[in-house]
């Protein structure tokens, strides 16, 4: 079995060096299309990181009665930060919350009206982050039944269009990736069939001479293994050299948090490494079974 399998890498080797013409239009469109595909996984996954950043941001405010007391508003605080939906609860106080107004106003350009007032007339909050928006009627009808909550803004509207949008450009991204991944298959695979064509004389004359199906096939799969990883390794070189660009190309399109390309490294590594390797094989199996079946 050892000997066979070193026999068949060997044959590998030759064959793709034999046919150096071939061995590198196949290369070329490996590289090619690993890049596209792993192109495309980036820019997802930006965009993924970019609305996780939109949902962390969808928050539930109630405003708190003033005869409530600062123990008590703690212990509601407590209470709610416990609930598994609840990220991070926050107390605003009624002076942090006119300070937020004037600087609002500020930085409109506004006159800052709260100046003519005798007092401040704004509440003093609890500001409830989400583990995830789908949460936000749980969470909601907690605060609206207990007593020191006066009053949940309402924005229900505005969670259901967040939650349909980033479903739907969820569901979009999976299904682009999943329709280049099989052109990429499509073109990868006749690509190595044309150079699996180029030497049907040879695949004829060793069958001619009794050679079995397996001594035939196994060069071809190594080879196109060969094929696959000589592209990975060259995409991921590309990637390497270009990942500050990227990251600020990434930045500067989401305009949301800076997604460096070396936080994903090994993702990107393992989808090209497997997706090169994997459509090498693929393509040569499906190209010599082509001959072996007739």
């Amino acid at each position: 079995m050892i000997r066979f399998l070193g026999f068949s890498l060997s044959r590998a080797w030759q064959g793709f060096w034999r046919n150096g013409a071939m061995s590198i239009a196949a290369t070329a469109t490996m590289t090619l299309m690993l890049l596209l595909l792993s192109g495309f996984f980036i820019v997802q996954n930006g965009l993924l990181a970019g609305l996780q950043f939109v949902e962390q941001k969808v928050e539930v405010v109630a405003d708190l009665s003033p005869t409530a007391t600062d123990p008590e508003i703690e212990d509601l605080r407590l209470r709610i930060g416990a609930l598994p939906e609840v990220r991070d609860v926050t107390y605003i106080s009624r002076e942090v919350a006119l300070q937020r107004f004037q600087e609002a106003r500020a930085a409109q350009g506004e006159e800052d009206l709260t100046s003519y007032l005798d007092s401040n007339p704004l509440r003093a909050s609890l500001e409830v982050k989400l583990r995830d928006p789908s949460d936000f009627t749980a969470v909601t009808d907690a605060l609206r039944a207990d007593p020191l909550v006066v009053r949940v803004k309402n924005i229900t509207d505005l969670v259901n269009r967040v939650l349909t949008v980033t479903e739907f450009l969820r569901t979009a991204g999976i299904v682009i990736l999943a329709i280049i991944g099989a052109i990429v298959l499509f073109i990868i695979i006749n690509t190595i069939r044309l150079a699996v064509v180029a030497r049907a004389e040879e695949i004829e004359v060793m069958r001619l001479v009794g050679a079995s199906d397996a001594f035939i096939r196994w060069p071809f799969v190594f080879e196109g293994a060969l094929v696959g990883l000589l592209g990975a390794a060259i995409t991921l070189g590309v990637i390497a050299v270009a990942s500050d660009s990227l990251s600020s190309f990434m930045f500067e399109f989401f305009r949301v948090l800076p997604i460096r390309v070396g936080a994903i490294a090994k993702d990107v590594a393992v989808l090209v490494i497997g997706s090169g390797v994997g459509l090498g094989v693929l393509g040569a199996f499906v190209s010599v079974r082509t001959y072996l079946i007739r």
